[in-house]
C-alpha cells in the first residue's frame, strides 16, 4: 500500500467502521474496569505513594466544602495560612459535578467519591484510546484499528495514569493530547477538527505547563505545514490560531481571579500563557488569512520569523523570570533532598545509572518507534502525517530523556507508528502467507508491547541481581494505605509533624494539617519540617512549640525517612527511629504492628 492509498483509506472512512471503532475502544474500556474490579479496587485504598491523586480530592472536597471558585490555596499544608496550589480548577470542576450527581442518587458522600475515583479515570481512558484508534486510522488505514486499540490500551494501563483513583491531571493532559493529533490527523478532510485541535491545545497548557514542549510542537508543526502548503494547510492553520487564542483567553478569564490578571506565574495559567497564546494563535491566523503574507513560500518565511521575533522580545522583556529552569529558585536543600529524589522527575542518565529495568520500561517502545519512523522516512515516505506523529514522538522522547515523567506522552504516541508497522506486516503476510511472515507478525505483536519490555527487564535483572530499585519498591511499611492512617483519623484535629510523603495521606484520610508536602510552592513549610526531623530534640521542641504541633507522626519503611536518617544520624527524626522519645513526646497507644508511629506532644503537661 502506498502513502497516498493510505491517505485515501484513511479520509474515506465510513461511519459503520468508526462505530466499530467505538465498539472495540469500549470493550478495552470495560476489561480495564474489570481487572481493576477484580483485584477489589486496590488503588482505591492504597494510592501507591501518589500524593498528588490523594491531594486532588482534597481540594475538590475543600470546593464542595465552599472554598472559592478562584480561591487555590490549601489552607491544611504549609506554615499557618497554608500556601496557593498551580492546579487548576480546571480538573477540579467535573470530579466536583461527578460527585454532587453521584451523592444526589445515593445519598452517600463516600460512595460518591468511590464512584469518581472509578469513573473519571475510565471515561478519560476510554476518551485517550479512542483518539489513539482514530489517530491510527488517519496515519496508516483500517489496518491499523485494531493494533492500536490493543497495544494503546496495554501502554495506557502500563503507565498507570489511568487506574481507579487516578485524579491527577496527568491523565487529561495526555487525553488532551491525543485528542488534538488525532484531530490534526483528520483535519484536511473534517471541516471542524482543527478548531477543535486548538481547543483541546489551550486546554493542554491550561491545565499543566508540562505539556508546553507538546503545544510549542504541534504549533511550530502547523505553522511550518504551511509555510510548505499554503493551499492545503492555509484553512488548518487559520481555525487552530483561533481555537487555540479564544480558548486560551476564555479560560484565562474564567480561572483566573481578575485580581490576578496582571499576576505572572510560570508554573501555572496565568497572564503570561494567556498573552503568549493570544499572540501565537491570533499571529497565526493572521498569517494565513492574509494574502500579503502568504503569497509566496519568502513572504510565508518572513512572516513566520516575525511572529517568532515578537513572541520571543515579549517573552524577555516582560516575563524573563519565565526564561530559567523550571526549579531554578528551588532551595538547595530541597533540590537535595526532595527533587533529586523523585522517581518521575529523574533523568536519563540517572536512570541508566541506577535503574536499568526502568530504562527498558520507559524507553523501549518509544525509541522502537522512533526508529520505524527514521526508517520510513529514510526511503522518501514523508507526509504531513508523518511530520506530526514524528515530531510530537521526538519531542516526548527528549522530555522524558530530561525527566523520566515525559514518558508517559512518548509511551502514548509510540503506539501509532508501531500499530502501523503491525498492520504493514499483516497486510503482507494475508497476500503471502508463510510461516515467516505470521512469525514477523506475531513478532511485532510482542515487541509492541511494553509491558513484556518491563517483564524481560525485570527478569533479566533478578537474573543477574541488578534490579536493586525492583527490590527496594517491595519494602513493607511505606505507610501507604489508607488503614495505615485509621488510628490518626480517630483523634482530635491539630498540626502533625511529618515527612513529606506523608502529607497528602494525611490530609485525605483526616482532618489534621501538616507542614510539608512534595509540592515546590510548599518552600517554608517543606523547609521548616526538614530542619525540624534533622536538627537536635532541643531544635524540634522550639518547633512544636512556636508552632502548635500536637501529634508527630513516623513512617520507619518509608524511603524519605531513611534518606532523612542518613542524612542526620544524631538528628530529632533518627532518635525515633532508634526509639529515643524525648520526654516531651509520648506514644499514642496503636494496635500492635501498625505502620505509622504516632507520638503526642506533651508540652506543658
Amino acid at each position: 500500500m502506498t502513502p497516498a492509498d493510505t491517505m485515501i483509506s484513511a479520509e474515506a472512512t465510513p461511519r459503520p467502521s468508526r462505530r466499530n471503532d467505538l465498539a472495540l475502544v469500549l470493550v478495552a474500556t470495560l476489561v480495564m474496569v474489570a481487572v481493576g474490579a477484580l483485584s477489589g479496587f486496590r488503588d482505591l485504598t492504597d494510592a501507591g505513594g501518589d500524593n498528588d491523586n490523594l491531594l486532588r480530592l482534597v481540594e475538590v472536597r475543600d470546593m464542595l466544602a465552599g472554598q472559592g471558585w478562584f480561591d487555590l490555596h490549601q489552607y491544611r499544608m504549609g506554615l499557618e495560612g497554608g500556601f496557593v496550589m498551580h492546579w487548576s480548577r480546571l480538573v477540579d470542576a467535573p470530579l466536583a459535578a461527578i460527585i454532587l450527581a453521584a451523592s444526589a442518587l445515593t445519598g452517600s458522600v463516600a460512595r460518591a467519591e468511590t464512584i469518581a475515583e472509578v469513573l473519571w479515570p475510565a471515561l478519560l481512558f476510554f476518551l485517550a484510546l479512542l483518539f489513539t484508534a482514530r489517530a491510527a486510522r488517519s496515519f496508516a488505514g483500517a489496518a491499523a484499528v485494531l493494533p492500536a486499540v490493543v497495544i494503546g490500551a496495554a501502554a495506557l494501563h502500563f503507565i498507570g495514569i489511568f487506574s481507579p483513583g487516578s485524579l491527577d491531571h496527568h491523565n487529561v493532559q495526555l487525553t488532551l493530547t491525543m485528542a488534538c493529533l488525532s484531530l490534526l490527523l483528520d483535519a484536511p478532510v473534517q471541516r471542524w477538527a482543527a478548531l477543535f485541535a486548538g481547543l483541546c491545545a489551550a486546554l493542554m497548557l491550561a491545565v499543566g505547563m508540562e505539556t508546553a514542549p507538546y503545544v510549542a510542537t504541534i504549533g511550530a508543526c502547523i505553522a511550518l505545514l504551511f509555510v510548505a502548503d499554503p493551499g492545503g494547510e492555509g484553512r488548518i492553520a487559520r481555525d487552530f490560531g483561533l481555537g487555540f487564542a479564544g480558548v486560551s483567553g476564555l479560560v484565562f478569564v474564567t480561572t483566573i481571579a481578575p485580581s490576578a490578571w496582571g499576576q505572572p506565574q510560570c508554573d501555572a495559567f496565568s497572564t503570561v500563557q494567556f498573552v503568549v497564546a493570544a499572540l501565537a494563535g491570533c499571529g497565526l491566523a493572521a498569517m494565513a488569512s492574509l494574502d500579503m503574507a502568504k503569497a509566496t513560500v519568502g513572504r510565508r518565511l518572513v512572516a513566520l520569523g516575525l511572529l517568532g521575533v515578537v513572541l520571543a522580545a515579549v517573552v524577555v522583556s516582560l516575563f524573563p523570570q519565565c526564561l530559567a529552569a523550571p526549579y531554578a529558585n528551588l532551595d538547595p536543600r530541597l533540590k537535595e533532598l526532595w527533587l533529586d529524589n523523585i522517581e518521575e522527575a529523574q533523568s536519563l542518565y540517572k536512570l541508566v545509572i541506577y535503574n536499568q529495568v526502568a530504562v527498558v520500561e520507559r524507553f523501549a517502545t518509544p525509541l522502537l518507534a522512533i526508529m520505524l519512523m527514521a526508517l520510513h522516512l529514510g526511503r522518501g515516505g514523508s507526509r504531513r502525517q508523518d511530520s506530526l506523529v514524528g515530531a510530537l514522538l521526538v519531542v516526548a522522547f527528549l522530555v522524558s530523556a530530561w525527566q523520566v515523567r515525559g514518558s508517559t506522552f512518548s509511551i502514548a504516541l509510540a503506539v501509532i507508528p508501531l500499530c502501523a508497522w503491525i498492520a504493514k506486516w499483516r497486510q503482507r503476510a494475508e497476500a503471502s502467507p508463510s510461516r515467516g511472515s505470521a512469525l514477523r507478525v506475531a513478532a511485532a505483536w510482542l515487541v509492541s508491547v511494553n509491558a513484556l519490555w518491563a517483564c524481560a527487564a525485570v527478569a533479566a535483572s533478578s537474573a543477574f541481581e541488578t534490579g536493586a530499585a525492583v527490590k527496594a519498591a517491595s519494602v513493607n511499611g511505606t505507610c501507604q494505605g489508607k488503614t495505615a492512617f485509621a488510628a490518626l483519623s480517630q483523634l482530635p484535629d491539630t498540626t502533625v509533624l511529618a515527612i513529606s510523603n506523608l502529607g497528602s495521606p494525611i490530609l485525605a484520610y483526616s482532618g489534621h494539617r501538616v507542614f510539608a508536602g512534595p509540592y515546590h510552592r510548599n518552600v517554608a513549610g517543606n523547609l521548616l519540617a526538614l530542619d525540624t526531623f534533622l536538627g537536635s530534640n532541643a531544635d524540634a521542641r522550639k518547633v512544636v512549640e512556636s508552632h502548635h504541633v500536637g501529634l508527630v507522626a513516623l513512617c520507619l519503611g518509608n524511603a524519605e525517612t531513611r534518606l532523612l536518617v542518613g542524612r542526620a544520624p544524631d538528628g530529632f527524626l533518627a532518635g525515633l527511629t532508634h526509639g529515643n522519645i524525648p520526654d516531651w513526646l509520648e506514644p499514642v497507644v496503636e494496635t500492635r504492628g501498625a505502620q505509622l508511629k504516632l507520638y503526642r506532644v506533651k508540652l506543658g503537661g
